[in-house]
């Protein structure tokens, strides 16, 4: 579609408002994607769908709109009071399906995107793993070729949603013989496959959101491979590339709220009324630092993106919003929990309808260091990717994996 064809932002914006107005109910004062049904989810995809909003940067042929980020914003921004189906986001939406997009057959493209868009299918992520850590290369789940079908064993961890999933990209290991990042395969697993179990994890703040799985001689299809075999890291790249964009709140593929949604300090100005400290100077400081902190986020990830569209900066340099959306995460909580004081631990000062918003948040702080990669990575993936500083030193590297040493 040229720019001449396409339709302006605003006229989108104002028929997106119409139409949400009239089709979709008012957002819940407060949504527990745990708990919540997810044909409720489904539901509400499944409208957007119809309406014609779904998957607004995504291709037409495979079900989308084929329009900009910022018909996308537009319509995120116009649909903000609204009840929205915020679990297809992550990791269906902005992960999962772009990387399939990026990197699958075409029968892939149409028949899981198209899905996806329609509602009928949520994609999960079967990457990390119990011993692994952050080496996401150095994994150990193995599939084996047998005749024209392939064999998975082993075992993932940290799976989003994998419990509510259709699908999931899974990367294996196929290769031993050559160095731990060209001997893996990236394969579309369905999540009912004889051999899969699928297992939640109660987290600290009482959430079950995370998985974990275990591959029994798991049989797949040759054509569940998706890019290359034994090309596996390059898809997994391209995935990690629209993950960190996803956690940091960048994704023009995530529709409605996202996880990092900028300057909004409601619920900090909210807290210090309810507890009579809005005249005290130093939570008026903390509250403005906050703030600041969330408009740099903004102008930031408005930036990099930018600079990513136009060629001037390398995809890498999406880590640069990752780091920067955790560290305003952590503000924000550290933040509630000053103004609260020892408070924040019960549920007696917490927004209407979101009972121990406080003492949850902060339980769930550290989970921003890891989501997306560690921060620590990150910082890695910008110094040698993008400020094109030596690469650290890896004793693994260009070394055989069957020869490499693991600890039992």
């Amino acid at each position: 579609m040229t720019a001449a064809e396409m339709e302006s932002v605003e006229s989108f914006r104002a028929r997106a408002g119409s139409w949400l107005k009239a089709n979709m109910p008012p957002a819940p004062a407060h949504i527990d994607a745990t708990r919540r049904e997810w044909d409720r989810a489904r539901e509400l995809q499944r409208r957007l769908y119809d309406g014609g909003f779904a998957g607004i940067c995504f291709p037409k042929e495979y079900g989308g709109l084929g329009l900009t980020p910022a018909h996308q914003r537009a319509f995120s921004d116009e649909s903000l009071s609204y009840d929205m189906p915020l679990e297809f986001n992550v990791p269906t939406l902005a992960v999962c399906a772009p990387t399939i997009l990026d990197m699958g057959t075409e029968e892939q493209k149409r028949r899981h995107i198209h899905a996806a868009l329609r509602g009928d299918e949520f994609l999960a992520q079967f990457l990390s793993e119990p011993r692994g850590g952050s080496d996401l290369a150095g994994l150990t789940t193995k599939a084996v070729l047998d005749g024209d079908r392939w064999i998975l064993n082993g075992a993932k961890i940290w799976s989003s949603g994998a419990y509510a999933a259709s699908y999931a990209l899974c990367l294996a290991r196929t290769n031993w013989e050559v160095a731990k990042h060209r001997g893996l395969t990236m394969f579309l697993v369905p999540t009912d496959a004889e051999g899969l179990t699928i297992q939640q994890i109660k987290q600290a703040d009482g959430t079950i959101e995370f998985c974990q799985e275990f591959f029994d001689d798991v049989v797949l299809p040759a054509d569940a491979v998706v890019g290359q075999v034994d090309g596996g890291w390059d898809v997994a790249s391209r995935q990690l590339v629209h993950e960190r964009s996803a956690v940091g709140g960048a994704s023009p593929y995530a529709s409605g709220a996202q996880i990092h949604s900028g300057g909004d300090i409601s619920r900090l100005v909210a807290l210090a009324r309810r507890t009579g400290q809005m005249d005290d100077i130093r939570v008026r400081e903390d509250i403005g630092e906050a703030r600041a902190m969330s408009l740099v986020l903004d102008e930031v990830i408005a930036r990099i993106t930018g600079a990513i569209g136009s060629g001037s900066m390398p995809p890498p340099a999406g880590s640069i919003i990752r780091l920067l959306s955790a560290e305003n995460s952590w503000l924000q909580a550290d933040m509630a929990v000053r103004i609260s004081g020892s408070n924040g631990a019960t549920e007696g000062i917490a927004d209407e309808g979101e009972p121990g918003w406080i003492g949850r948040d902060y339980l769930h702080r550290q989970a921003w260091s890891l989501a997306g990669g560690s921060t620590e990575m990150a910082r890695n993936i910008i110094s040698e990717r993008v400020l094109g500083m030596p690469r650290e030193f890896a004793a693994d590297r260009d070394v055989p994996f069957n020869q490499v040493k693991h600890g039992r």
